[in-house]
């Protein structure tokens, strides 16, 4: 199996599985399941020759006149992704099965949560930037369907919207500072530019590609003040919120600032702009999870707290942070889609995921129970969980900064004790206590719901006893990817007595000090949360609202419904356009020579402006149409004062059958009455001179330039001796321009057969 194999292998088993649905059932879950597990197994295999430092590519050559080919990169950063997405991807699935039973669109959420599954690993493995932003939207498309599933619930259809406006809005200024990056760096391909960081750092176009990559990052991830999206896409069903807004999708844009850390990294403006929107981030993320009750609030608060967590270390980039960022990364993602994971299964046991309605699981729900207490623990921080180890690497990572280390150590610890709360809000709180009466009498969920949670909470158990499992074959392949050479990497639980231990201790004992005093804390901070006017949220919304009075003004401007406006306006902004390229490239030109012309060729030309004139003034439509013939016959009559007959006689036949239908159509006419006003017809007039006025000053102005010598003669010298005709005009119509003039033949045979259709259209008398 090939990197390229094991993407279109998602995408074509996603397409399949609405198939499978049908007759596996029940089981499609654990059917699906296998194809993940099988390129985690696969990823795995990889790890040997990852870890000796080799890098494994493949490429297709795609568009290659504009550098971009299908390429893919497997370094220890994307092996560590590939195998988080695949390895979570497999126990979701099974999850689902279970979850979503009896849901009569299944087998449609089988698509799309293996189409995200499988764009996800596009993002990781592309080497292509334009690859990348291919597979970055998919993840936005795919998403977008999975968050709206319930699509017959207005609140799923509005976080869907909210979710897709904002990445996608950040999507395409990624796309923006990719083209600006490839440009830069002259190569598309992320294995080049990682060798060009110093060149592009010194860029003069290096802050906008930073600023431009950082909005597409920060939006996916769910920054400040772009986070709002993310507790609104809760409304999707549980399986997607652990997959996609814990354990993957909002990984995307930490992926991404870690990938391009080498290239765009380094500078005071990427240590600013990160370290101050990932402070702000964790803050604000745990302390919005704190005020929740429900649990998937609470656990999707607390995943913006630590996606706020990851980016700042990653913008301190020393080896020291980029080591925390990895190990708390990894440590997150099993202890938070565990979560997520017994949330649902509580909600579907219990029919609410109300903390205030929830306690004394432990005994019905025995094993689930111990699943999210071990997850609980492990988001506290508390040894000997690895998420101890990502939160002693964590607070030593922000003592040893150069600047700022003591607010950043007192930011961290602040957002450790809000989220030590949050863990025992999710975790601990509906498992012990007393029991609440509720709608369904809970019971221990199928093996589906409950198999998930324990692996992943296993996992971050036996991680944190022995993290020898991952810290050599894992962690250490990312950061050195991460940082550009090898860096070793040995984790422990215990370091000795040191500053980050200490620290830890008193987030501990803060934490359980709020714990204790959560309610009333609530009560004190609650008015905090009812200043709506300058939240994101309420700016989306309010944006969102001006945004669509601005679409519904536009519309009835240009969407009138009336063909008179739309070529009014069509007529006015071509002939603007037109003329302002006219001034711009040098200018409007007058006629070459008027010493010239003849006055017979003034008489026609006054003839042509009189007929023109008088159909337009007069009140008979009769007299219109015979004006319209002058028109006609006098250009015929210069078709043959400057030898063109057989032109001339093709006008006059045209000419001719166009008044007679005229005539008979004028027949059955009522009789002719003006409908528009005064002011009306003199902004018709106007606009009127003003296009015809253009088009004149177009022609005068083409017959000022000749990029090339002039066809004429070409077709002068080569009508007898190539096309053996001595009619050129003729000879280019049928030889030359033989296509040209198929076409238009086409055109007018299908029109002709369309009118003798309609004339021999009989309608049936109505109540027939």
């Amino acid at each position: 199996m090939g990197i390229i194999t094991s993407i279109l292998s998602g995408f074509a088993l996603a397409f399949i599985a609405p198939v499978l649905y049908r007759f596996g059932r029940g089981a499609t879950g654990w059917i699906v399941a296998m194809l993940p597990l099988g390129l985690a197994a696969y990823f795995s295999s990889l790890i040997p020759q990852v870890c000796s430092g080799e890098v494994i590519t493949e490429s297709f050559r795609w568009i290659p006149s504009l550098g971009i080919n299908l390429s893919f990169y497997l370094d220890g950063l994307s092996l560590l992704f590939a195998l988080l997405i695949s390895s979570i991807g497999a126990l979701i699935l099974i999850y689902a099965g279970r979850y979503l039973s009896g849901h009569p669109c299944l087998g449609r959420f089988y698509l799309y949560i293996l189409m995200f599954m499988a764009s996800m690993l596009g993002v990781v493995l592309a080497d292509n930037l334009i690859t990348l932003f291919v597979f970055w939207e998919l993840t936005s498309l795919s998403s977008y369907f999975l968050i709206g599933f319930e699509h017959d619930r207005h609140e799923s259809r509005a976080a869907a919207l909210q979710a897709l406006l904002v990445t996608g809005i950040g999507g395409l200024a990624l796309l923006a500072g990719f083209i600006l990056l490839g440009q830069t760096g002259e190569s598309l391909e992320l294995s080049n530019l990682l060798n060009s960081g110093d060149a592009i750092r010194n860029h003069q176009l290096y802050t906008p590609i930073l600023l431009l990559v950082l909005a597409g990052a920060f939006t996916k991830s769910a920054q400040v003040p772009f986070h709002f999206w993310l507790p609104s896409a809760m409304e999707a069903p549980t399986p997607v919120s652990a997959y996609l807004h814990s354990a993957t999708m909002v990984k995307a844009g930490i992926y991404l600032l870690a990938r391009l850390s080498p290239v765009l990294g380094g500078t005071d403006l990427w240590l600013y702009s990160l370290t101050t929107a990932g402070a702000a981030t964790m803050v604000v993320g745990a302390y919005m999870a704190i005020q929740q009750s429900n649990l998937k609030l609470i656990l999707a608060y607390s995943t913006v707290s630590v996606l706020g967590i990851l980016t700042m270390l990653l913008g301190l980039g020393t080896e020291l942070a980029i080591k925390a960022a990895m190990v708390f990364l990894v440590g997150h993602v099993l202890y938070k889609a565990a979560l997520f994971l017994v949330a649902g299964a509580v909600d579907h046991e219990t029919g609410t995921r109300d903390v205030n309605r929830l306690g004394g699981l432990w005994r019905a729900m025995p094993i689930t129970a111990i699943a999210a207490g071990l997850a609980a623990l492990s988001m506290s921080g508390l040894p000997p969980f690895f998420g101890f180890i990502g939160k002693e690497l964590f607070y030593e990572a922000g003592l040893t900064v150069q600047s700022a280390a003591h607010l950043l150590t007192g930011v961290s610890m602040l957002t450790g004790m809000l989220l030590f709360v949050a863990a025992g809000m999710a975790g601990i709180r509906p498992f012990i206590g007393r029991q609440y009466i509720l709608h369904k009498k809970p019971h221990e969920p199928p093996v589906s719901l409950w198999l998930g949670p324990v692996l992943l909470a296993g996992s971050g158990l036996a991680c944190g006893v022995a993290p020898g499992l991952v810290d050599t074959s894992l962690v250490a392949p990312a950061v050195s990817a991460i940082i550009g050479h090898p860096v070793p990497v040995k984790l422990a639980l215990w370091h000795g007595l040191n500053p980050a231990l200490v620290i830890g201790t008193i987030t501990v004992a803060g934490g359980l000090g709020l714990f204790a005093v959560r309610s009333r804390l609530i009560k004190v901070l609650s008015p905090l949360s009812n200043v709506v006017v300058l939240s994101p949220t309420y700016l989306y919304k309010r944006s969102l609202d001006g945004l669509m009075a601005i679409a519904s003004l536009q519309a009835r401007i240009i969407q009138s419904g009336y063909q008179r406006y739309y070529l009014l306006i069509i007529f006015t902004v071509t002939a603007a356009l037109v003329l302002y390229t006219l001034i711009s490239l040098g200018g409007l030109h007058g006629p070459v020579n008027l010493s010239n012309i003849q006055f017979y060729e003034a008489g026609l030309a006054a003839l042509i402006l009189m007929g023109a004139l008088l159909s337009i003034l007069t009140n008979s439509r009769f007299t219109a149409v015979a004006a319209l013939g002058v028109v006609g016959y006098s250009v015929a009559l210069i078709y043959i004062i400057y030898g063109a007959p057989d032109l001339a006689t093709t006008q006059i036949l045209i000419e001719t059958l166009t008044v007679i239908l005229f005539v008979l159509v004028v027949y059955h006419l009522p009789i002719f009455s003006k409908f528009s006003s005064v002011a009306a017809r003199i902004r018709d007039a106007l606009i009127s001179l003003f296009a015809g006025g253009t088009m004149t000053a177009l022609v005068l102005k083409a017959t000022n330039v000749q990029f090339h010598p002039t066809i004429s003669s070409y077709f002068a010298e080569n009508s007898v001796p190539l096309a053996h005709g001595r009619n050129i005009v003729n000879v280019i119509l049928v030889d030359f321009r033989a296509l040209d003039t198929l076409g238009e033949i086409t055109v007018l045979a299908v029109a002709g057969i369309g009118v003798y259709a309609l004339l021999k259209l009989k309608l049936k008398p109505e109540g027939v």
